[in-house]
């Protein structure tokens, strides 16, 4: 390609981008007024429906050569940037920066929500029932290991809603001190890390002793105390405390996934595309969880989910947990839940939401 060739397609991109950021300060306009009105009817800034549908549009529009990921990556930030001029977006969210939690936030919120890290999952829900927080982010669940239990005892009674969900790919890098030189004997993480990593380590260090801690925070500071130790976590958190890689993408299944649940006040509107979380207790007869299955499979209701756990203070008694296609508005699934009501000793619904891509 000849200079002068570059030159013009370099002059034509200028004037694209000029063209750009004309369109983005007219569409930040508008977004201000949308906001007045907002304001005006005491509505959420926040809205993960109308948001959803806006990704939805733009995949139906574009041409390419943009994937619809990338289209998603530029338009989170457009998006966040028009919440943040409506008004400042608060989120609590469990681990410290740079944990797989705070990165979902991310994914979720864009980089204009003002976060605020907690020690525990417990303190995140805590922060959002006081409204310390308008909103928080906590793992539910993960491809390979299920369950987050401390997320389950807290969904039981907690008065938020579900807003939306997120769903991450899961990368672990094994981390260490940019000194490091000595024989690794040690080996920190967070439990979850460590059991989604646990064949790579016996097959690399069979002799180290893995050590759990509260987050990939403590980890990397152990790091720094342990001239004889390593840390597990993500490629940001090797970034953000200066720590060398050691191996990269150690977890031992390549689509390690978690789900996370964005937990707030309020509801989220029907988009087409969503999904119902609910929680039931049945009698402890036989056929009872049956006849609470069946108005799912009458209704044309798709299940995407469904657990047992143990129900608090009642020994060999159970809850479920369960996720299904469709919104609590929709015709069927009213009168879905309200026939699971009647066999039920009592059910809730934790929230009808956007359903959230899977990588």
């Amino acid at each position: 390609m000849k200079m002068n060739d570059l030159k013009k397609l370099r002059d034509a991109l200028q004037k694209k981008d000029q063209e750009i950021v004309a369109l983005l300060n007219e569409r930040a306009e508008l977004s201000l007024e949308v906001g007045q009105i907002k304001n005006k009817n005491g509505r959420e800034v926040y809205d993960p429906s109308r948001e959803s549908l806006v990704y939805q549009y733009l995949f139906q529009i574009s041409q390419g050569p943009l994937s619809n990921k990338a289209l998603q990556d530029i338009y989170r930030e457009i998006i966040s940037s028009s919440r943040e001029l409506q008004g400042p977006i608060t989120v609590a969210y469990f681990g410290p920066k740079a944990s797989f939690t705070h990165l979902a936030s991310l994914a979720h919120f864009g980089q204009s929500a003002r976060f605020s890290p907690q020690t525990t999952i417990a303190m995140v829900f805590e922060q959002a029932e006081k409204e310390r927080s308008a909103y928080g982010v906590v793992p539910i669940e993960n491809s390979g290991e299920g369950s987050v239990k401390p997320t389950l005892d807290r969904l039981i009674s907690t008065p938020l809603s579900i807003r939306a969900e997120v769903f991450l790919r899961i990368s672990h890098y094994l981390l260490a001190s940019p000194e490091k030189k000595n024989k690794i004997k040690r080996i920190y993480s967070h439990p979850q890390a460590l059991a989604q990593c646990q064949d790579w380590l016996e097959k690399n260090y069979p002799r180290s002793t893995f050590l759990k801690v509260e987050n990939t925070a403590e980890a990397a500071k152990k790091v720094f105390e342990d001239r004889e130790g390593a840390a597990i976590g993500s490629l940001q958190a090797a970034q953000l405390y200066g720590l060398k890689i050691l191996a990269d993408r150690i977890e031992d299944h390549p689509l390690n996934t978690t789900r996370f649940l964005i937990l707030g006040k309020g509801r989220s509107e029907p988009t087409g595309n969503d999904k119902t979380s609910i929680l039931f207790g049945t009698s402890h007869v036989p056929g009872a969880l049956l006849h609470a299955l069946e108005p799912f499979a009458r209704e044309g209701l798709n299940l995407l989910k469904i657990e047992s756990y143990p129900w608090p203070d009642r020994m060999w008694e159970y809850l479920f947990f369960v996720d299904f296609a469709g919104h609590k508005e929709d015709e069927k699934v009213q009168r879905c839940l309200k026939k699971i009501d009647q066999v039920t000793n009592f059910i809730k619904v934790m929230g009808s939401y956007p359903r959230g891509e899977t990588p």
